[in-house]
């Protein structure tokens, strides 16, 4: 086979559009150490598109790290947000509780 149908062949085997999970693949070659002029020329994709998924995938990988790592504000409002949920959850058990035991007009009128 000639080095001119192999590229074809290649060429054919290639996608048109790219997935996800196959860029995550290209990106992890470059990153790994792959000259990304041979990995593009490769996939047959422009080395500036190459570059574009690698940046684009490393700093989805820095927002990623940053959800994680959140400040002390953001901690603190999550932690009150789930103890407003909690006191709410135990509101409501103690409110059906209570027109369960006939004090239905009671808590109706706390509710206004």
């Amino acid at each position: 086979m000639s080095e001119s149908t192999m590229t074809t062949q290649r060429a054919e085997d290639l996608p048109e559009r790219w997935s996800a999970q196959r860029k995550t693949e290209i990106v992890l070659r470059v990153i790994r150490g792959e000259a990304i002029d041979e990995v593009a020329r490769e996939i047959q994709v422009p080395v500036h598109e190459v570059e574009e998924w690698r940046r684009v995938f490393l700093e989805g990988g820095q927002q990623g790290l940053k959800r994680r790592g959140l400040d002390p504000e953001e901690r603190e409002l999550r932690r009150l947000q789930a103890k407003i949920g909690d006191m709410t959850m135990r509101l409501e058990l103690a409110e059906h509780l209570l027109e369960k035991r006939g004090f239905a007009e009671d808590v109706r009128r706390l509710r206004k």
